[in-house]
């Protein structure tokens, strides 16, 4: 299933795309899944499949406004370097462990809204990625069996206000500016992406296609961030794990190309779909 969180007639609300319909889960399982994250927590997935082959009350997709997939995540983890193209361009090394920053709810954006490029800066940068978001909790998570822990998979636009972020060598402010982070349209749930899958991650700015990758390329893969994480801090359903960008970012390319008012950027994920965001200044 593709699953939405959404705000329609004043509330908001969450459920499942099909075609160009919408199936409000909320209205299904009321209390017992107020929102996205409580219905992952509830293990309420295979529930919904079936209530939604049966669903006939609909809303039109193009009347709902989206919202970030999980718009009250309790963390946000994204994972720095972990593609070699772009820890070469960077001028890094590779790390024996991922590296891990952290964003904040309210740096985030729904598909099809304006990326905000702040007052206090022009440096504007794009970092196609693939975010997880976790379905089942867990401390000390093995790496084999990290797979069982997702809920879902979504695209993710790490935007990163780079002389904010080089200002010293923690990331958190240039990581962090409001309204930075674009992340939908939708989460596709685990059970139609195969553990493991080889997906194609592609970046484009105006139609100009600036980053490519496949997840084979990373240099931590997906259970070895869920398993690093989980050693330090209990894994929530809820929680999203952003999993690091491709070479090919603005800052790195001669002349820069920062984003700016106007412009169009796209992360496609060949198994999830396409997240468009346009720009707009403060």
């Amino acid at each position: 299933m593709k699953l939405i969180s959404y705000h329609h007639n004043g509330q908001d609300g969450y459920g499942a795309v099909v075609g160009d319909r919408v199936v409000d889960l909320h209205a299904i399982f009321g209390d017992r899944a107020p929102d996205l994250k409580a219905f992952i927590a509830a293990n309420l997935v295979s529930q919904a499949a079936a209530k939604v082959a049966a669903a006939t009350a609909t809303l039109p997709l193009a009347e709902v406004r989206l919202l970030p997939v999980i718009p009250n995540p309790d963390k946000i983890f994204c994972i720095g370097l972990n593609y070699a193209e772009h820890i070469r361009e960077t001028g890094k090394e590779v790390t024996e462990r991922p590296v891990i920053f952290l964003r904040v709810a309210d740096s985030q954006l729904a598909h099809g809204e304006d990326i905000v490029r702040p007052r206090a800066s022009e440096r504007l940068d794009y970092e196609g990625e693939i975010a997880i978001v976790i379905g089942k909790s867990g401390r000390h998570i093995a790496e084999a069996d990290a797979w069982s822990h997702i809920a879902g998979y979504s695209c993710y636009n790490d935007g990163s206000v780079r002389d904010w972020q080089l200002h010293t060598s923690q990331w958190t402010p240039g990581k962090n500016f409001w309204r930075t982070g674009s992340f939908g349209p939708w989460m596709v749930t685990a059970d139609e992406i195969a553990a493991d899958q080889k997906m194609t991650l592609v970046t484009r700015l105006n139609g100009q296609e600036m980053q490519r990758a496949t997840t084979d390329m990373m240099v931590h893969s997906i259970p070895r961030q869920i398993a690093y994480i989980s050693t330090f801090v209990p894994l929530a359903p809820g929680d999203v794990i952003v999993t690091g960008t491709p070479g090919g970012v603005g800052n790195k390319r001669t002349p820069q190309v920062f984003m700016k008012p106007g412009d169009v950027c796209e992360i496609e994920v060949d198994a999830i779909g396409v997240l468009r965001n346009g720009i707009c200044d403060e």
